[in-house]
């Protein structure tokens, strides 16, 4: 079973069935999934979770879909790694890293696609879509060909090779179109109107879709020993991770799963090429203004974020920040990571790590403070950017006499 009561609007708090529905009809307030809390927390248990298999299905008490029968590539409870290395590098002191690395197609994005395909199926759709700039177009196309459904996946032109082909390799329907990502998704939107069978994960099950990204929440509580930390610091793209990060948190407090209410400082990280949100923020303007993306980080590479005024109010709220950084500090991230903490992430994860390091030079994640940042994809996936700038350290002849000519070793 599950505990969904409906959806309602998160502007107007008008209420709807649990169906494919996206959008309140009165105001076009973005809608929501409202849950029966009390159930939850009647139901659900510290022990009944432990006791449940190790991915995010293991909170389906939490989720809008069943367990039973959940189109499932094993998402979820990655691993939560203790970070001396970098914090020492940046001047922290408990810091830890969500890495989400290590999922089935090497992003986050498992998660949210595991649980819109599951609600699809429930609803009834055959056929799985999606606008994407790469990580979700991998996760649908994988999700469907487990599922047994069609897929029309539907990216950016100029999408990294490596996301290109490691979606084209299950399958699918995989169309490119010639503009940005937020023309993909425009073209989408009127898709999803005119073949109303199709489940645009992003689209008309958006609402169940985002829900999944709170099991990042989740997961980081229970590896804590069920607490919270002080500051997570988490990318923006469309916003909704953000969103419900801090949502999730809030859940387990409110269904008993965390004995004290959290008190949580929540930070955004965006691509200066894309830096809608973190422009707000910084300008204090209560409206998030679209840009046209320029940036190596091409799954942040989003202009007119849906989510970027909740994720604005989120950050506001809870006294945290937005930074935005380069292009080669993003690289500089991914070497940063990767040489202290042995953690290959993609643009995305660049920009994490980069906007950590400038928000703890600036004071604003502070020493004192259990931090937590989301690294949410794999680095593989985004191999042009570093390519540049790393390479063999040396190329000899195959002799001890040239190795010890061109590398000087401290025994």
């Amino acid at each position: 079973m599950t505990f969904v009561e409906g959806l309602r609007c998160r502007e107007c708090a008008r209420t709807y069935p649990a169906e494919a529905l996206h959008v309140c009809e009165y105001c076009f307030g973005p809608l929501e999934v409202a849950y029966d809390y009390d159930g939850i927390a009647a139901a659900t248990s510290r022990e009944r979770i432990a006791a449940g298999p190790d991915t995010i299905w293991r909170y389906a008490d939490l989720l809008p879909a069943r367990a039973q029968g959940a189109v499932d590539l094993g998402a979820g409870f990655t691993p939560l790694v203790r970070a001396d290395r970098l914090a020492a590098q940046l001047g922290l002191g408990e810091l830890w890293l969500k890495n989400d690395t290590l999922n089935p197609t090497g992003s986050f994005k498992d998660r949210v696609v595991s649980v819109a395909l599951t609600k699809a199926r429930e609803l009834g759709f055959k056929v799985a879509a999606c606008a994407s700039t790469g990580n979700l177009a991998n996760s649908v196309a994988a999700h469907a060909a487990r599922a047994g459904m069609e897929s029309y996946v539907f990216i950016p032109r100029d999408l990294e090779q490596a996301k290109v082909v490691t979606t084209a390799v299950f399958g699918g329907n995989l169309i490119a179109v010639e503009g940005t990502y937020d023309d993909v998704n425009r073209l989408c939107a009127e898709l999803a109107g005119e073949h109303p069978s199709w489940a645009f994960v992003n689209v008309n099950v958006r609402t169940y879709y985002a829900e999944g990204s709170k099991t990042l929440a989740f997961e980081v509580a229970e590896q804590l020993g069920w607490q919270t930390p002080d500051h997570v610091v988490v990318p923006i793209a469309s916003g909704s991770q953000l969103t419900k990060i801090h949502k999730g948190f809030r859940e387990l407090h409110r269904v008993g799963l965390l004995s004290e209410e959290p008190h949580l400082r929540v930070s955004g990280a965006q691509a200066q090429g894309c830096s809608p949100v973190a422009t707000a923020f910084a300008t204090g303007a209560d409206h998030v203004r679209p840009v046209k993306p320029d940036t190596i980080a091409k799954s942040l590479a989003i202009g007119d974020p849906a989510d970027g005024w909740y994720a604005l109010d989120v950050v506001r709220s809870s006294g945290g920040a937005i930074g935005s950084v380069t292009d080669d500090e993003i690289v500089e991230g991914i070497r940063l990571l990767a040489r202290t903490e042995g953690i290959f992430t993609e643009t995305a994860g660049g920009v994490t790590i980069a906007t950590l390091a400038q928000l703890a030079s600036s004071g604003v994640v502070r020493r004192d403070e259990r931090v937590v940042a989301y690294v949410t994809g794999i680095g593989l996936k985004t191999i042009d950017a570093v390519a540049p700038h790393v390479g063999p350290t040396a190329t000899i002849a195959p002799t001890l006499e040239a190795f010890e000519s061109a590398v000087e070793v401290d025994d």
